[in-house]
């Protein structure tokens, strides 16, 4: 398989892999708005020359929009392989080119968000297991930051964020997922819709991400100061949730 990284030059024309391919669609237009702005800091967008979703996002750890204390590291923010390009090493491809480029660049490590078991949204922790990654931090509810370090006298990252005790619904979130430009408008008006009182709180910088309750700051949905879903929400995902927790 032959891999494309993105560049201000070719970003325009290229397929992003997750987002929908008309080019004028809100999600793809915040999407690589967010990638353009990111990859002057050091965000790496390699992506499989196919039409899937086949890529592997990553960038330095003290400039994502996760709450992730690691000096030195390389955080992978978004990791996916998905349909007719599984099962064909793609992603160890991917992982080893990361691993490269950041022993190149001078990082001590790997950094990434998963959890114990498989979930939505999350990188695979068996797979990243597999090629050496270890738990460093856990987080409620189930959250595990995954570190593969270059030298056994590296740092040990952690998370770093706050926890809230406010009341109500509270919504936080970036710009990360294309699907939020999608959803979170729809989530605010859904729960205005309804007379529900939804705070949002959007992560655009690294110390906004240290200073907020999220973990995932992708999509958290929080109510009275726990977490009830990191997964974004669609109509019917929300009308669900309304009638468990009101």
């Amino acid at each position: 398989m032959d891999y494309v990284k993105l560049t201000h030059d070719n970003i325009r024309k290229e397929h992003i892999c997750c987002a929908i391919a008309k080019d004028d669609d809100v999600k793809v237009v915040t999407k690589k708005s967010y990638l353009g702005n990111m990859m002057d800091r050091g965000l790496v967008f390699l992506k499989a020359d196919a039409r899937g979703k086949c890529f592997i996002e990553y960038l330095p750890a003290d400039v994502s929009l996760f709450p992730v204390s690691a000096p030195g590291y390389m955080h992978v923010s978004c990791f996916w392989v998905s349909g007719s390009l599984k099962g064909h090493g793609y992603g160890s491809e991917l992982l080893e080119a990361c691993i490269r480029d950041a022993r190149e660049k001078g990082f001590c490590g790997l950094t990434c968000i998963s959890s114990e078991r498989k979930k939505p949204f999350l990188s695979d922790p068996a797979f990243l297991k597999k090629h050496g990654f270890s738990v460093a931090d856990r987080a409620a509810p189930y959250f595990d930051l995954l570190y593969l370090p270059f030298a056994p006298d590296a740092p040990k990252p952690s998370f770093e964020h706050r926890h809230d005790e406010g009341k109500g619904f509270l919504l936080v979130y970036s710009d990360a997922c294309p699907y939020t430009a999608e959803y979170v408008p729809e989530t605010v008006k859904f729960f205005r819709d309804r007379g529900v009182e939804l705070k949002v709180r959007k992560i655009e910088s690294h110390e906004d991400a240290l200073s907020s309750p999220a973990v995932w700051t992708t999509f958290s949905l929080f109510k009275d100061g726990r977490l009830i879903t990191h997964e974004i929400l669609n109509e019917k995902k929300a009308e669900k949730l309304l009638k468990d927790y009101l």
